[in-house]
């Protein structure tokens, strides 16, 4: 949405003065963001429609009494998960020498744990299974959270 779409749907919206002046902090992000309800809530009844039920609802207060940040809008990221049978590095020459039919040995021995990644992040491990002609990965351990932030690094 262009600043200027921003000023006519949202008058009471100030632009940042110059964008790189670093990042925002979170209580002006709240401030801004309970501006914005208001706002919404304030067009909703002058046109006699509803305001939506999650501008509504009654919100739960952190231990200090500040308002908890909603994190709803992240459950709709997509995210891409791959399940890692196993690598092979190939010489240019062996890549053109395949043809139909041809096996590639992969690195995972029988009986090893399959990984699951999550955006190219490694999760959890898990064991194929094949249900109604589909394949699977039923997971068999997921990595602890101290392990999944060390992958981050």
């Amino acid at each position: 949405m262009s600043e200027l779409e921003m000023a006519q749907q949202f008058p009471d919206h100030k632009p940042p003065e110059d964008e790189s002046e670093g990042e925002i902090s979170w209580a002006d992000a709240l401030a801004d963001l309970e501006r914005q309800k208001q706002m919404i809530q304030e067009q909703a009844t002058a046109s006699g429609s509803q305001a939506p039920a999650a501008l509504s609802a009654p919100k739960a207060s952190l231990s200090n009494g500040s308002e908890p940040p909603n994190l709803q809008f992240i459950l709709d990221i997509p995210l891409q998960v791959t399940v890692e049978l196993g690598r092979k590095r190939l010489l240019v020459h062996d890549l053109l020498q395949l043809s139909q039919g041809s096996v590639i040995e992969l690195s995972k021995q029988i009986g090893e744990p399959f990984e699951v990644l999550i955006n190219q992040k490694l999760i959890a491990r898990g064991e194929i299974v094949v249900i109604n002609d589909k394949l699977g990965v039923r997971i068999t351990d997921i990595l602890s959270p101290m392990e999944r932030v060390q992958q981050l690094q």
